[in-house]
């Protein structure tokens, strides 16, 4: 999976003149499907969700990469071919 850093997120430039940052994507063992989570949200709440996952035994914190600062300019995910995505809004309660 690419993730394309875009200078000004009013114009969609082309791929050329975008800067892409290579995500981790090994492929996936034979007969299993390879599904990819996304969270984006402050770094407290990120963390939050890791741990939270890691609780219910559905994945161990350390399999998750570094966390990555989004820029002001924002992201453009592009995904695989055929793929589609979902994506959950949950609140959090702090403290």
């Amino acid at each position: 999976m690419l993730c394309f850093i875009q200078p000004d997120p009013w114009v969609l430039q082309e791929l050329r003149d975008l800067n892409p940052v290579q995500l981790a994507n090994p492929s996936a063992q034979p007969g299993r499907e390879r599904l990819r989570h996304l969270i984006i949200g402050s770094p407290e709440g990120v963390r939050s969700a890791i741990k939270s996952l890691h609780v219910l035994n559905y994945a161990e914190q350390h399999l998750w990469s570094q966390l990555i600062t989004v820029p002001a300019s924002g992201i453009l995910i592009t995904p695989e071919q055929g793929e589609v995505f979902s994506y959950l809004v949950r609140d959090r309660q702090l403290g």
